[in-house]
């Protein structure tokens, strides 16, 4: 009697740990959802909004965590060294998951390899902004650098960024332009020498640069996506003012790391279906001109991820470009 007594309370002490190892996700604990940039810009401002909506969603608290540096290295290599529960994702970009798998020299993660892909939230279509001294059309811009080989220069966020290498992917699909690059620490001091036209011209976000426009202190020349912009239609795309085939944008994916669980990634790839189909979070995005991306699936991630290193590799290779 005394033997059955003690079996049967180890068996009730045992039960609530099996309980919890078999609790359905995300039920454990809040999932946190790795930026790697810092608080404020373009990536965090749509991660936040994206983790508030997915907390609804989910029934479980998702939180922002920031991870910055080395180009968005260290956030990418923290989740790619998580346990694979579905707890630690990555809220990636074009640097982590684009550009930095062929600009690195050494580097610290495969892109593809080391994660599971699991769902897309949106692009964010870059813009060619000019100081007003500028051309007022994109034929007469090009025409003037064309003209004026090494005299002019442009702006970016820094060497290896997006801003930078769509610069120098715009110069190759635009006829092979001769221009200065002048690379700084983040957008915030290019725009402060764009302003005055120390330099002449960069590429930005559409949030960015708007209320700039509006007051009249920089021209957008084009956007660079296929369709317009449904909060400035009167913008041409790129493509539409003379460059055939010009896209260049940041992106924003949600994936864990290797060997995440099938039924994590369904998960989130059904939540994040959710949450592309909310009329508030659709407003949100088109409101700073970002692109949603409503049909979203783990496969069409994993491919888009391919794609966009395939894209980027002959610009970072043609630029020069070596991140140490």
């Amino acid at each position: 009697m005394k033997r059955r007594t003690l079996i049967a309370s180890a068996a009730a002490l045992a039960a609530p740990s099996v309980a919890r190892s078999q609790s359905k996700y995300p039920s454990e604990r809040p999932i946190k959802l790795v930026v790697a940039f810092s608080a404020g810009g373009p990536t965090d401002i749509i991660g936040r909004k994206a983790a508030e909506k997915l907390t609804a969603i989910l029934g479980q608290t998702v939180v922002i965590e920031n991870k910055a540096g080395a180009a968005g290295q260290i956030g990418a290599v923290d989740v790619k060294n998580a346990k694979p529960d579905g707890y630690t994702l990555l809220f990636a970009t074009s640097s982590t998951h684009a550009i930095l798998p062929t600009a690195v020299v050494k580097p610290q993660y495969d892109a593809i390899k080391d994660f599971t892909p699991m769902s897309s939230v949106c692009l964010n279509p870059l813009i060619l902004v000019t100081h007003p001294s500028m051309p007022d059309s994109m034929k007469g811009f090009i025409d003037l650098m064309k003209n004026n080989p090494g005299k002019y220069s442009y702006a970016s966020s820094g060497t290896g960024s997006i801003l930078h290498l769509t610069s120098e992917y715009f110069k190759r699909e635009a006829g092979g332009l001769d221009v200065v690059h002048v690379p700084y620490r983040g957008s915030g001091p290019a725009i402060q020498d764009l302003l005055p036209g120390t330099v002449q011209w960069m590429f930005e976000t559409f949030s960015t640069m708007l209320q700039n426009q509006k007051a009249g202190k920089v021209r957008i020349l084009g956007y660079a996506h296929s369709k317009r912009a449904p909060i400035a239609p009167d913008v041409p795309t790129i493509i539409e003012a003379g460059v055939p085939n010009f896209e260049a944008y940041t992106f924003n994916l949600i994936i864990g790391p290797a060997g995440t669980p099938p039924e994590v990634v369904e998960t989130i790839d059904q939540a994040t279906r959710k949450l592309m189909a909310d009329k508030e979070m659709i407003k949100f995005l088109e409101n700073i001109a970002a692109v949603p991306t409503p049909e979203t699936t783990p496969q069409r991630t994993a491919k888009f991820i391919s794609d966009e290193i395939a894209k980027w590799a002959p610009v970072v290779k043609a630029s020069g470009i070596k991140i140490e």
